[in-house]
């Protein structure tokens, strides 16, 4: 047996070990996500039907359940190079804080100027619609990474980009907004007078700091009237997954590349977009009797869709102008407290998250914001990178598992998501530390006006 390589602090890739395909789960996933449905006539939605909407590749690959490898285009590799491949780090310095037999690493997505993953779906899905002929497009952004990322693959396609904002973000985060702004897209606060569906929802929630359903409904509307426009998504769909596997595909190339076997991987949950791109092919190796490992999603109190939700068809969006999904879900109509991980305000997940979740392949766990703000300045002071709101939740979890390990002395290996920096976060940091910062969680009689939202579907 050759010796195992001598592990560095970050793990990099070559360019030429950069993945050449995204790595599509479904192919391999014996119970398939349930198709999106028309909610007109609750039957499964045709590609024809899904192209009003999205960009006619995107379609196709949200609706490819065969096809295990989908190739990246040499377009989107040649943009990829300019921040990817990723670095795996090892967590020296938090392991021996914790004084914990176990191993720590993080697979780091904030290096480039959007600050997150959230770049690997943006220029697929600008590009797609590019090639389609197309003037531009609108979408929803909940903390800002998701709308950052899409204003600078537009702006570096030449596209037209229109953001709907949650309204509390957009307050919160200025800086974030102006980055857009900077990169030429239009950013507006969600909900809006601008949308039939935003003037709706603000009459029935007057002062209503919004969610991602408000937003995806207003960007939605927007696109479709709206000629040469289409909408695009960051998170929740297959097709972002797809893209985002370029996460998980790098990870475990990495740590192939010097024998690391994990044990554990942790990410944070919203929509799914990261926890889905990271483990997807770990999963795939779990679907196909390859490997074990033990997946954790970690999503926010506030807003706990795989440990309180209802697995069901609901609408995707709050203006429930969008297809339905099969999910688990608070209902499309439950509005989230202000909490400050924008990004993970999603009452619903991923059909394929979900499926995954309910199949027994993956666990999820739910933690206070409180928790996470501790999580997240222990790591800044001890690794010296200031995580984003949403990644601190993967953080605290792997925290409190390293610990596990500390007191049993077993030697497990952590991987977690660091799905970006929180720099343009200040605001929820500065109420952490002036300690004015709450918890709230929601009680069963909030859940159940959410669920009384739930369409029927036999």
């Amino acid at each position: 047996m050759a010796a195992m390589k001598e592990i560095p602090y970050k793990i990099y890739l070559e360019e030429n070990e950069m993945p050449q395909a995204w790595y599509n789960v479904r192919a391999d996933m014996k119970n398939k996500p349930a198709p999106l449905l028309n909610p007109a006539t609750m039957q499964p939605m045709t590609a024809e039907e899904l192209g009003g909407v999205f960009c006619k590749e995107l379609v196709a690959q949200e609706l490819d359940n065969d096809n295990a490898y989908i190739p990246i285009p040499k377009e989107i590799r040649d943009f990829y190079k300019m921040y990817r491949p990723s670095p795996l780090v090892r967590a020296y310095c938090l392991e021996e804080k914790l004084q914990t037999p176990a191993k720590i690493y993080y697979k780091f997505e904030g290096n480039n100027t959007s600050g997150s993953h959230k770049l690997n779906s943006a220029i697929a899905q600008a590009y797609y619609a590019k090639n389609q002929g197309l003037k531009g497009v609108t979408t929803e952004t909940g903390a800002g990474q998701w709308g950052t990322a899409l204003s600078m693959a537009c702006a570096y396609l030449g596209l037209d980009c229109q953001v709907y904002m949650v309204k509390v973000s957009y307050e919160q985060k200025p800086f974030r907004r102006e980055v857009m702004r900077t990169y030429g897209a239009s950013v507006t606060a969600s909900p809006s007078e601008t949308t039939a569906v935003g003037r709706k929802i603000l009459e029935a929630h007057p002062g209503t700091s919004g969610s991602l359903g408000c937003a995806i409904s207003e960007a939605v509307e927007a696109a479709t009237n709206q000629e040469g426009y289409r909408y695009v998504l960051g998170s929740v769909l297959n097709q972002v997954l797809l893209h985002q596997s370029i996460i998980g595909l790098e990870t475990k190339a990495a740590m192939d590349k010097y024998g690391i076997q994990a044990d554990i991987i942790i990410g944070c949950a919203g929509g799914g977009s990261n926890v889905g791109g990271l483990i997807s092919p770990f999963v795939g190796q779990m679907l196909r009797g390859e490997a074990d490992y033990r997946i954790i999603a970690v999503e926010p109190a506030s807003c706990p869709s795989l440990t309180r939700g209802k697995f069901a068809y609901d609408f995707c969006d709050t203006g429930m102008v969008c297809p339905l999904a099969k999910m688990y879900t608070l209902g499309s109509g439950f509005i989230p407290s202000a909490n400050h991980a924008g990004g993970l305000r999603y009452h619903g997940m991923s059909p394929v998250v979900s499926q995954l979740y309910h199949d027994g392949l993956i666990e999820a766990t739910s933690v206070e914001q409180t928790k996470v703000f501790e999580a997240a300045t222990y790591f800044a002071r001890v690794e010296g990178i200031l995580p984003a709101p949403e990644s601190s939740h993967a953080i605290r979890v792997a925290i409190d598992e390293a610990l596990k390990c500390k007191e049993t002395g077993e030697e497990k290996t952590i991987v977690f998501g660091l799905t970006g920096t929180g720099y343009f976060d200040m605001v929820a940091y500065e109420k952490f530390n002036n300690g004015t910062m709450s918890d709230y969680i929601p009680t069963d009689d909030d859940l159940a006006q959410g669920f009384a939202g739930l369409p029927k579907v036999d």
